[in-house]
């Protein structure tokens, strides 16, 4: 690596102790340390000018890029590039500018309490994110470490677990992992009260209910989603063919319901997806959704409030289907994205064969109905990989 400049130190709750010899000597050297509270009052003095994250912490790139030249140190929790600050700055410098310097993660201190093999775990974070997002894990046997926001995270996911079914789960509170501290406080989420250490991973182990009724990742009852009247068959059908992948971006547009964008989400880790709606009541209608389904991340937009310049990876089409509105939105497809329209209405389908006929792609009809043929619906599909 030549003439690195920057280097990210992941300290556990042992500080400089814990550091091998290449962190220890970059902290040394340093003529600016950068990070937080806790963290700083881990190393012993230093001549080194120190600098506090700021609030929100972003904020903070803009000046380390201004820092280019001198020797900083940013420290961070465990791995840098393991749910921690890291990835930010391999995202801004070239890699030959950076070092990046591990420590043990909390998940892997963690995964040795439970006496948990760490490839057969789910690790997430809700740090500075909703809670909500760990909703499509839960299934019966998981079990997850999650890095939470505060003290109060685990009552907030014991509270999702209990409403969802998995009441008799497991829960463990890992505090200051590896450190003087270090403590643990066991429950189940159906009875768990309280707060818990500042700093903690949350250790959780899925138990269901016998009697509850666990909800697909696709497919969703349509009874459970507002403004919703697409049989879950016929809605699973397009998820499919849009072939949800990790961090793609899906545009939406459909009668209300979000319901395609929401079990996008749910089906890929790391998904997002903009839902483009008519009005505010349509929008708060949709996210409620997303809560309660686990996809808080879901935003929804107008269609002039759509990003100038970007590609989605798909896009979906739903409800009121014009050749105007099929064209404006192939327009912003590049190679690689893909397009799933469904029209039931007479207008609808009309654009969805105009299109087949200007730009290719595939349709089918598809429907469902009851074994005696009563509550039937149908719908064409048009589907089309750039």
């Amino acid at each position: 690596m030549k003439n690195p400049w920057l280097d990210v130190v992941g300290v556990g709750e042992d500080g400089l102790q814990g550091l091998r010899a290449p962190a220890r000597a970059a902290l040394d050297s340093a003529e600016v340390i950068i990070g937080g509270d806790r963290h700083q009052a881990l190393l012993p003095d230093s001549t080194a000018r120190r600098v506090a994250w700021p609030t929100p912490f972003r904020s903070a790139l803009h000046e380390i890029r201004g820092l280019r030249g001198r020797r900083v140190v940013v420290l961070v929790v465990g791995d840098p590039l393991w749910f921690s600050a890291g990835r930010y700055f391999a995202e801004m410098f070239p890699a030959e500018e950076v070092r990046f310097h591990p420590q043990i993660s909390a998940f892997q201190l963690a995964a040795t309490r439970m006496g948990w093999s760490l490839a057969d775990v789910e690790t997430l974070t809700i740090h500075g994110r909703p809670a909500e997002q760990i909703i499509p894990y839960f299934s019966p046997g998981a079990r997850m470490l999650v890095l939470t926001q505060d003290a109060d995270s685990p009552a907030e996911v014991a509270k999702l677990l209990a409403g969802r079914g998995f009441g008799p789960s497991r829960l463990s509170v890992l505090g200051a992992l590896g450190g003087e501290r270090e403590s643990r406080r066991d429950g189940l989420a159906r009875t768990w009260e309280g707060p818990s250490p500042e700093f903690h991973i949350l250790a959780i182990e899925c138990v269901v209910e016998p009697a509850a009724v666990l909800l697909p990742l696709t497919g969703l009852p349509t009874e459970r989603l507002p403004n919703a009247n697409t049989p879950p068959e016929i809605r699973a059908l397009a998820v499919a063919a849009l072939s949800p992948r990790r961090g793609e971006m899906l545009w939406a547009f459909s009668g209300g319901s979000g319901a395609v964008a929401i079990e996008w989400m749910r089906a890929a880790r790391d998904a997002e997806a903009m839902c483009v709606i008519a009005d505010e009541a349509q929008a708060e209608a949709v996210m409620r959704a997303a809560y309660e389904f686990g996809t808080p991340r879901l935003k929804c937009v107008t269609m002039g409030g759509l990003p100038e310049g970007s590609a989605p990876d798909a896009i979906f089409l739903g409800g009121e289907i014009t050749a105007r509105l099929v064209e404006t939105v192939l327009a912003h497809l590049s190679g690689g994205g893909r397009i799933v329209a469904q029209a039931a209405e007479a207008l609808g389908q009309a654009s969805l064969l105009a299109a087949r006929k200007a730009h290719g792609g595939t349709l089918r009809r598809v429907a469902v109905s009851e074994p005696d043929g009563r509550g039937r619906y149908g719908v064409l599909q048009w589907v089309l990989w750039r």
